[in-house]
């Protein structure tokens, strides 16, 4: 057990993976799917913020934290929608929620699995004119060779939520800017997972961005009730990608928070809103 209330668990995906997992509260199960660079941690003040009347289950995704994993090359999206359905099953529940590249995870889930009842989703990251996938092949051949600093800044690019001097600096000053960022980042205290750590995992998540890409429509057999949520401050793409989904999907409803971005979901010291978040995935999941 963790900090008071939290209790640290695991369930063994259809693969034999083992997926740890913090549980807390008390009430109908529900679960929170998390995006590049994020671990349960991240969702700390948004499960708190649900914990009254849910019982939340907050999964490290498998390549991170609680779920190490070395990736492979031959993974795909199913495996981690089998990782969801192990956790609604110990969770005993339909109602599923996902940040990110954890959003799309979640509709997959939901196009999928007949367990799934309900699903939130904030900002999948479609991209209209498709993601880089020579970006994507330069990503993993940096991981490969430990080149971290190269991985933090060309991620960042290919997912165009780079910050406007790493996205406006040549690649070489690019690099030293993030190797930067990396070696402040490595002498920080707290409980909060270094960077370093978490950037081999980024794998997974640009697997299934990849795996996605140009493939909303298929999201469109999905007749389960659906809420669309999106932040005023996020990037445009991903803004314009929760108004194609809400044409796709037959029971959506979105949710625009003012002032929020891409990490709305995450604890309030990264600057975002986990009580706003919460709010809305309360009034849609009771």
């Amino acid at each position: 057990m963790g900090s008071t209330g939290v209790i640290a668990a695991h369930v063994t995906s259809r693969d034999g993976t083992r997926i740890g997992y913090l549980r807390r509260g008390a009430g109908p199960g529900l679960v929170l799917i998390q995006g590049a660079m994020g671990t349960a941690y991240h969702y700390h003040d948004l499960a708190n913020a649900l914990a009254p009347d849910f019982t939340v289950y907050t999964p490290d995704r498998r390549g991170r934290g609680l779920s190490p994993k070395p990736y492979d090359d031959g993974h795909d999206i199913a495996r981690d929608v089998e990782d969801v359905a192990a956790l609604l099953t110990e969770a005993d529940t339909g109602d599923l929620f996902g940040l990110s590249s954890g959003a799309m995870i979640t509709l997959e889930a939901a196009r999928t699995l007949r367990r799934v009842t309900r699903a939130a989703v904030y900002e999948p990251p479609f991209y209209r004119d498709g993601i880089s996938h020579d970006g994507i092949r330069q990503l993993g051949a940096d991981l490969e060779h430990g080149h971290l600093a190269a991985a933090l800044a060309g991620s960042l690019r290919t997912a165009r939520t780079a910050p406007a001097p790493l996205r406006m600096l040549p690649r070489p000053a690019a690099r030293l800017l993030a190797a930067a960022v990396l070696s402040v980042d490595a002498r920080r205290a707290g409980p909060a997972p270094k960077l370093r750590d978490l950037l081999p995992g980024i794998r997974y998540d640009f697997n299934v961005v990849a795996g996605m890409d140009a493939k909303m429509a298929s999201f469109g057999s999905i007749d389960q009730p659906m809420l669309l949520l999106s932040g005023t401050k996020s990037p445009g793409f991903l803004r314009q990608a929760i108004h194609d989904l809400s044409g796709v999907l037959p029971r959506a409803t979105t949710v625009e928070f003012d002032g929020l971005d891409h990490a709305g979901s995450w604890n309030t010291g990264r600057g975002s809103g986990p009580r706003l978040v919460a709010a809305a995935l309360r009034a849609f999941f009771t």
